[in-house]
């Protein structure tokens, strides 16, 4: 069975985090210092903040724009829960946006529709590693959070995500881009943005009390995160070689491949689109599909498990579940072998070509 995600792990991470284990100082420290000043540098930003988590990521970075209670902040529906968890965490109002239907991202033009005179800020995802319209959100007003989960190192217009809005999250979850096991940081140019956070994700050795967290990321992560940022262009280069193989042998059988936009796709998620025509199964249920590439030996996914408006039991985002009901993630990262991505592209075919008896 090919995995439909797994980590890029090498001998070099493990001697990474062996240094800082010989080292006797685990904690927060040194290597975490070290992690944030060199992934801001790659970013091109000021300076991060590393935390233990994405979700603590946006948590703090909400704060920090002086998010409260009873405000609202606009994010897309067609994402994890996360950014609604962290969004409730500060006794704000979730204000679903629905996707553009070519990228997936949020859409630009639903979020100037629903924006309110409560609107402090919005999370704008550049989900599957393909950047947003930044620019023309920006040019809102509203404070911006980027969020760069699935997107460290994508760049739009010649400019590395991250590096746009007030302030950029980022998650080291084990299955993302480059991993720290768990994880995320924030980063910004905003040296307040930076010190809040810096303060608020520890709460020990305080002169004052205010509600702080335990948000801190360890030496061992930033040790694995340092190694794995080392060869993160490596990795976006793989991925791009193997994108590219997909949509060459995708278009020719006539499935819909990702769109590009002219702007620097790192496919962090390649996905396929199930037409209307053709299914494996009478009923068109996507998850007869899944099972299909799984009795075949490729573990496929929805991209997104379920959009929030789903959760919240909301109407009205037709884009969202279009892409919930049609989207197929399939594995790509890049540990992949050749042989495996050419077995993937062999079960795609076979995928496209079955009829419905």
């Amino acid at each position: 069975m090919i995995p439909h995600s797994k980590t890029t792990l090498t001998k070099e991470d493990s001697s990474a985090v062996s240094r800082v284990i010989n080292s006797g100082y685990i904690s927060q420290g040194e290597a975490v210092a070290r992690f944030e000043s060199k992934l801001a540098k790659y970013i091109g930003v000021k300076g991060g903040a590393a935390v233990s988590s994405g979700t603590a990521a946006i948590h703090l970075s909400l704060i920090a724009l002086g998010v409260k209670e009873g405000d609202d902040v606009a994010m897309p529906t067609y994402v994890c829960p996360a950014l609604l968890n962290a969004i409730n965490y500060v006794g704000a109002k979730p204000l679903l946006i629905d996707i553009n239907p070519d990228t997936y991202n949020i859409s630009t033009a639903n979020l100037k529709k629903k924006l309110t005179k409560k609107t402090r800020a919005v999370i704008v995802p550049h989900i599957f590693g393909l950047p947003a319209d930044i620019e023309e959100i920006l040019s809102i007003g509203i404070p911006v959070i980027e969020d760069c989960a699935q997107s460290v190192g994508a760049a739009y217009k010649g400019k590395k995500v991250g590096s746009f809005g007030h302030c950029a999250i980022f998650s080291f979850y084990a299955t993302k881009v480059m991993t720290t096991g768990e994880g995320g940081m924030v980063v910004s140019n905003s040296d307040k943005i930076l010190e809040k956070i810096r303060d608020l994700r520890e709460y020990d050795h305080k002169p004052n009390y205010i509600v702080r967290y335990n948000y801190k990321m360890t030496d061992m992560q930033a040790a694995i995160g340092i190694s794995q940022l080392k060869r993160l262009d490596s990795f976006i280069s793989r991925r791009k070689d193997i994108a590219s193989f997909y949509t060459k042998k995708f278009s020719e059988l006539g499935i819909t491949v990702p769109s590009n936009q002219e702007k620097e796709h790192i496919y962090f998620r390649y996905v396929i689109k199930k037409s209307g025509q053709w299914s494996v199964v009478s009923g068109q249920k996507l998850e007869d599909d899944l099972k299909f590439f799984e009795a075949n030996g490729v573990k496929c996914m929805r991209p997104i498990f379920k959009p929030i408006h789903r959760y919240l039991k909301l109407k009205g985002f037709l884009e969202a579940d279009r892409a919930w009901n049609e989207l197929i993630s399939i594995p790509i990262y890049p540990s992949l072998t050749d042989g495996d991505v050419k077995k993937i592209v062999r079960v795609t075919e076979k995928w496209r070509e079955a009829k419905v008896e």
